[in-house]
C-alpha cells in the first residue's frame, strides 16, 4: 500500500466530516484513512461509527497528540508512506499525488505542503491551482510543519514513533522532525500540494477542555532538556531560523507572488 492518512481528532465534528468529504477520492482509490478519535463527546464518537470508509480508533479518554499519531501509525500497517493530517483543512483535488510525487522528485523523506490559514475568504479551489502551477517547483529544504506530513516508513523504522512524554500537543512533530534531521533524513515544504488550514482547531479544543493545566510549558521544558537547548542556542537557533523564513518569503514573493506558508492575520494576507 503506497500511503496511509492519520487523522486525530477530539470534538470539532464539522471540520472531521469536511476533511473526510476531501478524502473520498483518496478511499475510493484504497488509500487507508485511520482517524483516532481522542475521546470525542460532541457526536463524533456516533458519526465515525456510522461511516464505512475510515479505519476508527477510539479512546475513551483524550490521550494527547503524540499517543494518537502512534497508535495511527501502527495501524498504517506496512504503508509506504504515512500522512499525519489534521482534520481542520481543505483538500484540494489529487493532492496526496502531487505530495508523494513531489517528494519522489526532490529525494524528500518527510514532506509538507503549501499553506493558507486561518479565514477561507478566497476562493479555494482556483487559488490552489494559481499557487501549484507558480510554486510546483519550489522547495523549502529542510523546512517541515505540522499540520500535514508525510513520513517515509523508513524513517520510523530508524527513529521510532513520536515522543509521548509530550503530553496532549506542542512540540511533538518538531522533536520528530528533529531527530529524523539528526538521523540524516530529509524533510522539505512544496508548492506542488496546497492545503487550506482553518487553523489549530483540535489543539484549541484541548486547551479550552484542559485550561488549568500547563502542558505547553510542561512540553517546552521536555523539548530544551531533552535537546540541551540553553539559552544561548536558543537564541541562536531563533536568529538563524528567522533568516532563513525570511529568505524563504522573500524570495518566493518576488519570484512568484506568493509563498509557501500564507496567513490571514490582522485583516490582510501576510507571508511567513
Amino acid at each position: 500500500m503506497p500511503a496511509a492518512i492519520v487523522i486525530p481528532v477530539l470534538n470539532q465534528l464539522a471540520y472531521t466530516q469536511g476533511c473526510l468529504r476531501g478524502l473520498q477520492p483518496d478511499l475510493a482509490a484504497g488509500v487507508r484513512v485511520i482517524v483516532v478519535d481522542n475521546g470525542s463527546t460532541d457526536g463524533t464518537r456516533e458519526w465515525l461509527a456510522a461511516q464505512t470508509g475510515p479505519t476508527v480508533i477510539r479512546n475513551e479518554v483524550n490521550r494527547g497528540c503524540a499517543p494518537a499519531w502512534n497508535q495511527g501509525v501502527a495501524a498504517a500497517g506496512e504503508a509506504d508512506w504515512v500522512v499525519v493530517l489534521n482534520n481542520d483543512v481543505l483538500l484540494p483535488t489529487g493532492w496526496l499525488a502531487a505530495l508523494l510525487g513531489a517528494a519522489a522528485r526532490h529525494g524528500l523523506d518527510i514532506v509538507c505542503p503549501a499553506i493558507r490559514e486561518r479565514e477561507l475568504n478566497y476562493d479555494f479551489a482556483a487559488y490552489a491551482r494559481e499557487c501549484t502551477t507558480r510554486l510546483g517547483a519550489v522547495v523549502r529544504r529542510g523546512g517541515a510543519h505540522g499540520v500535514c506530513f508525510a513520513v517515509k516508513r523508513a524513517v520510523f523504522a530508524q527513529i521510532g514513533g513520536f515522543d509521548e512524554a509530550f503530553r496532549i500537543g506542542q512540540f511533538e512533530d518538531a522533536d520528530f522532525f528533529r531527530r529524523a534531521k539528526r538521523a540524516g533524513f530529509r524533510t522539505g515544504v512544496t508548492g506542488a500540494c496546497f492545503l487550506h488550514h482553518f487553523g489549530s482547531v483540535t489543539q484549541d479544543a484541548l486547551s479550552d477542555q484542559d485550561r488549568n493545566r500547563p502542558y505547553e510549558a510542561e512540553n517546552r521544558a521536555h523539548f530544551r532538556k531533552k535537546w540541551k537547548l540553553g539559552w544561548a542556542r536558543r537564541r541562536w537557533e531563533k536568529a538563524a531560523g528567522g533568516v532563513q523564513a525570511w529568505w524563504w518569503r522573500t524570495t518566493e514573493r518576488l519570484r512568484f507572488g506568493h509563498s509557501l506558508h500564507e496567513k490571514w492575520e490582522g485583516g490582510r494576507l501576510r507571508f511567513h
